[in-house]
């Protein structure tokens, strides 16, 4: 796995696939911080303009969506997407 950006810019719709995919590598420091604003109990909308870059007030059926689907996809990568993680990542073959 190579070293994520620090900062990127993210889809409208983070992934649902049962596997670790390019775009989970690429985004694993978006999804601890938006793992930690949870923790804290940050406001979504917050969350959205700060770690998403998305302005909720102007687009707030894309912010929230991108909020909770990317929310969903961190909570998947603690309980499941680590362990493609161990393996190597999605640029693993034997996945």
């Amino acid at each position: 796995m190579k070293k994520p950006p620090p900062d990127p810019d993210v889809a409208d719709i983070a992934p649902t696939e049962a596997v670790l995919t390019t775009y989970d590598e690429e985004h694993i420091i978006t999804y601890l911080r938006l793992l930690d604003a949870d923790a804290e109990g940050a406001d979504w909308r917050e969350v959205a303009r700060l770690v998403l870059h998305i302005d909720p007030v102007a687009q707030r059926d894309r912010a929230k969506t991108a909020f909770d689907t990317h929310l969903a996809r961190a909570k998947w990568m603690t309980e499941h997407g680590y362990r493609h993680l161990l393996r190597g990542g999605a640029s693993n073959p034997n996945l």
